[in-house]
């Protein structure tokens, strides 16, 4: 299944969720999930329920459903809690970690910018989005995208909700990965014993 390049609004308030790696916009004014019969409200089945919690995550990160899969995978195999080790895979991709250092306003814009060129890790470009960091290495816009009115923007409007777990240097606005996030990490209401349970079926 390919990526999700449709309304993005539309896939919010369907998944009745603000998803800030989709979009900035808010379903604030339409709660209500979207056509003429989207203020009825329908008991959800268990599947239903753990779907809902999947789409939250795959259209958040942006994902294609196989490397949600196999992101899940990874998590099962590995030692510790497989919720919170899915969620420092996810977290760790370098778009991601782009968008949440305040350098692009979603995920989709910092999957752009990484993807032309203009992001560099500990000095050398990176155009690989899914790229996972590890603790200590440091990333940066490394081009003349540097000084865009469009990051300049985003640094002022999205820097203060910045992780305590990314740092920013003032003197040339590369950003250190310092730890390993969590479950908390997650930027909305998500129920991960759902998303893995989807999976084990």
């Amino acid at each position: 299944m390919s990526r999700y390049t449709g309304p993005r609004l539309r896939v919010m308030r369907s998944l009745g969720v603000e998803l800030p790696g989709l979009s900035r916009k808010s379903i604030e004014r339409r709660p209500h999930p979207p056509g003429q019969h989207g203020q009825r409200r329908r008991k959800r089945s268990d599947y239903g329920n753990q779907l809902i919690e999947k789409q939250k995550l795959r259209y958040h990160y942006g994902l294609t459903e196989r490397q949600l899969r196999t992101a899940v995978r990874t998590a099962m195999e590995s030692t510790g809690v497989t919720g919170t080790k899915l969620v420092e895979l996810l977290e760790r991709r370098l778009d991601n970690l782009v968008f949440r250092a305040g350098l692009a306003p979603t995920i989709v814009a910092a999957r752009q910018l990484v993807r032309h060129g203009h992001v560099g890790v500990n000095g050398r470009r990176v155009d690989i989005p899914s790229c996972r960091l590890r603790v200590g290495d440091r990333f940066a816009v490394i081009s003349k995208m540097a000084k865009s009115p469009l990051l300049v923007d985003s640094l002022a409007r999205f820097g203060p909700q910045r992780p305590a777990w990314l740092q920013l240097s003032d003197a040339d606005q590369s950003v250190q990965l310092t730890a390993l996030p969590d479950e908390t990490a997650v930027p909305f209401p998500i129920e991960l014993r759902q998303v893995i349970e989807y999976y084990s079926r």
